[in-house]
């Protein structure tokens, strides 16, 4: 298998390929290389939004030739933090990148103008988007799949007027139902010129042994599709998690002042799939189907004419964009989810912020001629739909300080204390105790998909853990999850692919490692992703953690601030910083 890198400079209009073997070989692939590429391509302290600030794809060894190791990871400077940005997305970009011969993708430069980067095997264009500059991600895909090749191994990753508009947390939309959504990529693709980015090959991919091949691959899949491992991802996904946090008190409800929602139910996983649920989806080899697509029926005329509107949803965006902002009909939360689609928009950095906003206005350190006359309300999904259209116009200072985030919307306006940020990233839904407050702390880019501390904490409240073991359990999921995610895998599936399966599917690819091996690996990814984030000015004694979470009861009962702080230390004791 070659391992080859694509570098592409928009400046300049030009592409090359470089084989990697020896970055490959130390660092196995996804977010492992994406990092050193980031090192290498990134000058220190550069501007997100600079020319010279990089972005980068990577995908891993196993993409392409596993079920449910379907994910790219994007690395860059993060235009929302100002340090480490990385990002996940699912879709056919993995599959593509793999069959047209590129493990990892460079872009340096800016174009001049609006352009789409072609990419088809071998043969690279940078092609006029003018004619596409301005309209909505969820159309772009539309245009592009009709005028370039490519049907079955082709993935069209694209932005929104937020991206174009440089919002600090828009996102890029890929194959229509998944994203790159976190830390602001679709800035960056904005600072750039860069509309899309249309990805396509017919390269074959072989395996050195192929019986050894097929008995894992054949394992694998019936772990996968014969067990009810992954199950509960097909029937309801992620939103079945809307009553069972708000069961235990850790759904994060109007701006955090409460952990559980009167009307969750109506917005549940299980309403949405008894009333609304339209289909379900899949990203490239695999067989779950669990992204999750609604059916919005609206109508448009007295003669029982409608428009039908498919919309994606799970469990974060339910949380954003539903009890956060107190949303309690499922049309208006689909309409919001909708809304952040169109303009290319993280769905929960938008949530956390027009969630802070309301606050604000409530509290009066925002006022009506702030908001160009909207009394924002919690269930306000007509006053909603106008600010998320305001804040990617930026028609003044709120409405631009609000594209920059809640943090930076805060440190304007006030409200510091319930602006819920943490390393500037807009939190998840997660009100369940300390470790998922001190997880997306310590977490390489702030979210729940580091290590999951959310979960800790559900077990911390069956069987009660001390501070310590609830920061050894943070440590084993940041560094296992640096392995994982350089194959790159679904983290759904992480619980079929235990380190023994790993094992087993990188040697009938060629690759042999040991266990001992793989978590020596995992340490030294991390270490290498907190020497970035450090180079670029995240220091962790200076961490922010918002008052809000000692305010409102969680999962856990209240969190103490000295807890935090105790396991803020002991997490730099053991990782001896």
């Amino acid at each position: 298998m070659l391992r080859r890198v694509l570098y592409i400079d928009l400046g300049e209009g030009e592409s090359w390929v470089e084989e990697r073997q020896d970055l490959f070989e130390e660092w196995l692939g996804g977010t492992g290389v994406a990092t050193q590429l980031l090192f290498e391509e990134c000058p220190e302290g550069i501007d997100p939004l600079s020319p010279e600030a990089p972005i980068i794809f990577s995908i891993g060894p196993l993409n392409a030739l596993f079920p449910a190791i379907t994910k790219t990871v994007a690395a860059f400077k993060s235009p929302l933090n100002g340090e480490l940005g990385e990002s996940y997305a699912g879709g056919r970009l993995a599959m593509a990148m793999r069959f047209a011969g590129h493990e990892s993708i460079v872009i340096r430069g800016a174009a001049e103008s609006p352009c789409y980067i072609s990419i088809r095997d071998g043969e690279v264009k940078i092609k006029d988007a003018r004619s596409i500059w301005g309209i909505p991600a969820t159309i772009v895909g539309y245009i592009l799949r009709d005028v370039e090749k490519g049907v079955g191994r082709r993935s069209i990753i694209r932005i929104g007027p937020g991206g174009e508009r440089q919002v600090k947390y828009a996102g890029v939309v890929v194959d229509t139902y998944r994203h790159f959504g976190r830390l602001g990529l679709g800035a960056a693709f904005g600072s750039k010129n860069l509309k899309a980015i249309v990805v396509s090959g017919t390269e074959d991919v072989e395996v050195p042994d192929s019986k050894r091949y097929r008995a894992i691959y054949n394992k694998l899949y019936k772990t996968v599709v014969k067990t009810d491992a992954m199950e509960k991802y097909h029937d309801i996904g992620t939103p079945i998690n809307i009553n069972v946090l708000n069961q235990l008190k850790g759904l994060p409800t109007r701006n955090f002042k409460e952990s559980s929602f009167e009307a969750a139910e109506r917005i549940s996983g299980e309403v949405l799939a008894d009333n609304y649920l339209f289909r379900r989806v899949s990203c490239a080899h695999c067989p779950i189907g669990c992204i999750h697509i609604g059916m919005l029926k609206t109508s448009f005329s007295r003669e029982h004419e409608y428009e039908i509107r498919k919309i994606s949803y799970d469990f974060e965006l339910i949380y954003a964009l539903g009890s956060n902002l107190g949303v309690s009909s499922p049309e208006g939360m689909l309409e919001l989810i909708e809304a952040c689609e169109r303009q290319g928009i993280d769905a929960i950095s938008t949530g956390v912020v027009l969630a802070w906003a309301t606050e604000a206005f409530e509290r009066g350190l925002i006022t009506t001629e702030d908001t160009l006359g909207l009394a924002l309300r919690w269930d306000d999904v007509e006053g909603y739909l106008k600010a998320i259209d305001e804040i990617v116009k930026m028609p003044n200072e709120l409405y631009a300080a609000m594209a920059e985030g809640v943090e930076a919307a805060s440190e304007k306006y006030g409200g510091r204390d319930f602006a819920m940020a943490l390393g500037k990233n807009e939190v998840p839904g997660y009100h369940t105790g300390p470790a998922s407050i001190i997880g997306l702390t310590v977490g390489v880019r702030h979210s729940h998909l580091d290590n999951a501390g959310y979960s800790i904490d559900q077990k911390a409240a069956k069987k009660k853990l001390s501070p310590e073991e609830m920061v050894d359990a943070i440590i084993r999921e940041d560094d296992s999850r640096g392995v994982y995610n350089s194959l790159v895998g679904c983290l759904f599936a992480r619980g079929v692919y235990s380190t023994e399966k790993i094992i087993e599917a990188l040697a009938s690819v060629g690759i042999e490692k040991t266990e001992e091996e793989l978590e020596a690996l995992g340490r030294r990814i991390f270490d290498e992703k907190y020497r970035f984030k450090r180079r670029e000015g995240f220091d962790l004694e200076k961490a922010r953690i918002p008052g809000r979470f000692y305010e409102t009861v969680s999962t856990m009962g209240m969190v103490d601030p000295d807890t935090i702080e105790t396991m803020i230390e002991i997490y730099r004791k053991r990782r001896r910083w």
